[in-house]
């Protein structure tokens, strides 16, 4: 289980972030000093357009990659120049991903998609079939944990990617367009889950997308453009 965090204390802390590409002859300056504190238990949305950035800032945030230059503190330690699998074992206790695709592996039941973060965490396999049943009940789907992803629906697997970035109990969710390939009820379901976790289970949500009509949810919306923080907006959400 993961240490609780008082709410408002700074868990992810990105200093003068800068994420260069080179290809070929050709630089790309991803991401351009970025500065961001992302605090326990916020609803955070990274907003931006197709090329602002939003992909590369998520594998900065997300332990996912390390900067070109700058620093990234988690819970008050430098990240940023970690070798590869640190960062594994880091991000598998700290941070639960959702991504749009799902990124299910498709010759695994829901079961074992939900308990194979926890293998990687040595949790002895009675405790990890217990808590994925735990989890795949509690977004609605206790009745599907030997279905196979082909078997489910979009929503079905989206709830099932919910599951497994949090068999492991970590503090942060991080959801890369999680509803972009979903309609707009099943992607309502998804941020209902969202929600919930964030007021129930005390989660920090972090949501990356280009959709303005998710924005409601969030109570801070960081707006990325061409690599930069263009702006950041405190919002009061539709669920308080």
């Amino acid at each position: 289980m993961v240490k609780e965090g008082k709410e408002g204390e700074e868990i992810i802390v990105l200093k003068n972030i800068w994420k260069i590409y080179k290809m070929g002859a050709v630089t790309v300056e991803a991401l351009k000093g970025i500065d961001l504190k992302i605090r326990k238990r916020d609803f955070m949305m990274i907003l931006g357009p197709s090329g602002s950035g939003k992909s590369t800032m998520m594998n900065m945030v997300g332990a996912l990659d390390v900067p070109t230059r700058g620093t990234i503190y988690l819970d008050g330690h430098d990240i940023s120049k970690l070798h590869a699998s640190d960062l594994a074992q880091i991000r598998g206790k700290k941070i639960g991903f959702i991504f749009q695709q799902f990124n299910l592996i498709p010759v695994l039941t829901a079961l074992q998609n939900v308990s194979l973060p926890m293998m990687f965490q040595e949790v002895p396999a009675i405790q990890r079939e217990k808590r994925a049943v735990e989890l795949l009940k509690m977004v609605g789907l206790g009745e599907r944990i030997n279905h196979k992803p082909t078997e489910m629906s979009g929503g079905e697997q989206q709830r099932v990617a919910i599951a497994r970035a949090l068999a492991n109990d970590p503090e942060v969710i991080l959801a890369d367009e999680p509803t972009g390939n979903l309609d707009s009820k099943t992607g309502g379901q998804v941020m209902d889950i969202l929600i919930k976790l964030h007021l129930e289970k005390k989660k920090t949500i972090i949501l990356i997308t280009h959709d303005n009509n998710l924005v409601k949810h969030a109570h801070r919306v960081i707006y990325l453009k061409d690599g930069k923080v263009l702006k950041e907006e405190m919002r009061k959400r539709t669920h308080d």
